[in-house]
């Protein structure tokens, strides 16, 4: 079903701005009741939203999958800015994608013997890749009033998990804490 709508909203996006996909919405409708004079009722709007999903595939497949494919070879030219990209990509992908990276909030105690605790995001519970061993992880603490942050290698024992949505604990961290903080969020 995602993926369905997925592709009506490509659909959309290619036909023409939203005005005028409105426009054309409209109109088919009409035209198709016309064509159709009450067979079954609600049959135009059915007739459209299959008509706009294969839009949506085919602008998928003949538009974008060509474009990006160039774009990823032009990338592979200029190794620089295929680092630069990918990670820029990847952290959008954390907020926006289907890979969601900073759900897991937990307070970090940075040192042994102090109150003080940071608030970040576990990134990654197996480092084996890095040869780090398995009471460690990766956390990432974001900057306040910033789109930046650290990223950290911390024992797991120095960690103590947030029960909070974690848009809601990423907001408070990036507004330095003086955004409210919406407690009924369905987010976890």
């Amino acid at each position: 079903m995602k993926k369905f709508i997925n592709y009506f909203l490509q659909g959309l996006l290619y036909i023409v701005p939203i005005t005028a996909t409105g426009a054309f919405v409209v109109w088919a409708f009409n035209k198709i009741d016309k064509i159709i004079p009450g067979l079954f009722p609600g049959l135009g709007v059915v007739i459209v939203i299959i008509l706009i999903t294969i839009i949506g595939i085919l602008g998928s497949t003949v538009i974008a999958r060509p474009i990006n494919s160039f774009f990823q070879n032009l990338l592979k030219k200029a190794p620089l800015l295929e680092t630069i990209y990918s990670s820029v990509k990847d952290l959008m992908n954390t907020f926006v994608g289907k890979k969601k990276g900073f759900q897991e909030a937990v307070f970090v105690k940075i040192f042994e013997n102090s109150t003080i605790e940071r608030i970040g995001f576990i990134t990654n519970k197996d480092l084996a890749e890095l040869n780090i061993n398995n009471k460690r992880v990766l956390v990432y603490i974001p900057h306040s009033y910033n789109f930046s942050g650290n990223l950290f290698v911390v024992e797991k024992k120095y960690l103590t998990p947030i029960d909070a949505p974690s848009s809601e604990i990423m907001k408070l961290i990036v507004s330095g804490g003086v955004a409210e903080f919406n407690h009924s969020s369905e987010e976890k």
